[in-house]
């Protein structure tokens, strides 16, 4: 019985624990955010001649809660090889306790390559989550990993994903 005990909890199928019921979804009440990301663009090499790591600088604002727990958001990002993204998009808190959040998210926009890689077309999708810690006065820092591609609407597509270190600031 020990052994049947152990696999469900290994595999997730015991009951909830009290950790458990602190997951919550979405940030009600919380104010709108400004968000300022430093990282790598292309962090993951590939095979193609363009394929380079570059420095990578993003800003969004985040409105927060606007539908139930959908956060819509828009930003721009700019990397040390001329490229640049403006998108708009959305995501969702996951609150594990009242410290760390994971939010996946994703967005579209329009990208410009400068000298980076090439992916395939000026629209690109991208995706992706976001872990912070949520300190008291509600600023959050935290680390970004998020793929970009054109999802397959052209011929070439190699994409590309990107790492960043966030730091988000409540307007009020």
């Amino acid at each position: 019985m020990r052994g049947l005990w152990a696999a469900m909890l290994l595999f997730g199928l015991a009951p909830a624990s009290p950790a458990a019921a602190q997951i919550t979804f979405g940030s009600p009440g919380e104010a709108p955010h400004v968000a300022l990301e430093a990282g790598v663009y292309d962090v993951v090499a590939s095979s193609k001649k363009d394929s380079a790591a570059a420095a990578e600088l993003r800003g969004e604002f985040r409105f927060g809660d606007v539908f139930w727990i959908v956060s819509p958001f828009f930003g721009a990002s700019g990397t040390s090889q001329g490229g640049s993204y403006t998108y708009v998009g959305f995501g969702f808190d996951t609150n594990f306790g009242p410290n760390w959040v994971l939010t996946p998210n994703v967005a579209v926009g329009y990208w410009s390559r400068g000298r980076g890689i090439y992916l395939g077309s000026e629209f690109e999708i991208r995706s992706g989550a976001e872990l912070d810690f949520r300190l008291p006065d509600s600023t959050r820092v935290g680390v970004a990993f998020h793929h970009m591609s054109n999802a397959g609407i052209t011929k070439q597509n190699p994409g590309e994903e990107s790492v960043t270190l966030v730091y988000s600031v409540p307007l009020y």
